[in-house]
Parts: structure tokens; C-alpha cells; sequence
């Protein structure tokens, strides 16, 4: 059994979490695919990561105000 630690919390949101990360990476000009994408240099993965946290932290600043 594996042990993964980035599994989805909530099943539902499935969806829009893959929709906002390839969102992401089209943003930051990194080409993702809908399977596998362990071609991907370690700078490209932390780029869309980065771009990610970037905008829900942006997202959750405009709740507050």
C-alpha cells in the first residue's frame, strides 16, 4: 500500500484543484500533461507550485478585506 502524503482531502475538490494547477502551469509557460508528468524538471514542478500558493494567498488577502 502506498503511502502517499498529497492526496486530495476532499474528493470533491478533486476537480477544481486539477483544473487550477494546470491554470497554474499555463501561467508560467510549463506544459503539463493529464498522466504522467515525471519528465517535468524540478524547477518547472516548483514553479506551478509556487504559482499556486501564490494565488491563494492572494485569493485569501481579498477575503479579508
Amino acid at each position: 500500500m502506498s503511502n502517499r502524503s498529497n492526496r486530495v482531502l476532499v474528493p470533491q475538490a478533486k476537480a477544481g484543484l486539477d483544473q487550477f494547477k494546470m491554470e497554474s502551469a499555463r501561467e508560467v509557460g510549463v506544459d503539463l500533461k493529464d498522466g504522467y508528468n515525471g519528465d517535468l524538471t524540478s524547477r518547472e514542478a516548483g514553479s506551478v507550485g509556487g504559482n499556486m500558493v501564490k494565488k491563494m494567498i492572494e485569493a485569501y488577502e481579498k477575503g479579508l478585506m
